[in-house]
Order: structure tokens, then C-alpha cells, then sequence
């Protein structure tokens, strides 16, 4: 995971935080085009979100428990979560 990267990996970890939240949310609030910031594509390539769909339900991204052991390590060594929280782009 790239320095410029990495911070924002946390972020978004802490952003879904250990509820589900609903997938297009997740994608409202951190898709990006820039090729420089793929957060959201290193988070699911690391393995740190799962997706879930219930036939009948929304889809749901979650924290995977490889993700839950990275923000684990990042409290343990006192990092504070992030003061911001993405803003859902409008349509």
C-alpha cells in the first residue's frame, strides 16, 4: 500500500466502522477516478471489506476481520480516527 494511500485505507475502514453500510453509500462517498488515490480498490485488493448481498436486500460493504485487525493495530499504537468524514457527492 502506497504512503499517500494507506492513511486514507484507514479512514475509510473507520468510516464503515462495524456496522454494514449500504454499498452505493460507500460508493457515493469514496469513489474516485484519480489513479493516485485508489482507496477504495486497495482496501477490497488487501482483502480489508467484504460485500454482502441478501437477494431481496441492499448490498452491504463491512470491515473484513483482516480490516478489524488493521484498525486494531493502528489503536494499539494510539492513532487517533480521522476528525473528517466524507461527504456523499450529490447527483
Amino acid at each position: 500500500m502506497s504512503d499517500a494511500v494507506a492513511p486514507l485505507v484507514l479512514d475509510l475502514l473507520e468510516w464503515i466502522g462495524a456496522r454494514p453500510r449500504p454499498y452505493q453509500e460507500v460508493m457515493d462517498a469514496w469513489r474516485t477516478s484519480c489513479p493516485r488515490l485508489p482507496v477504495w480498490e486497495t482496501a477490497n485488493e488487501q482483502g480489508l471489506l467484504e460485500h454482502r448481498h441478501v437477494p431481496g436486500h441492499e448490498a452491504t460493504v463491512v470491515v473484513s476481520e483482516q480490516g478489524r485487525a488493521l484498525l486494531a493495530q493502528r489503536r494499539a499504537r494510539g492513532v487517533a480516527r480521522a476528525p473528517w468524514r466524507p461527504v456523499p457527492r450529490s447527483s
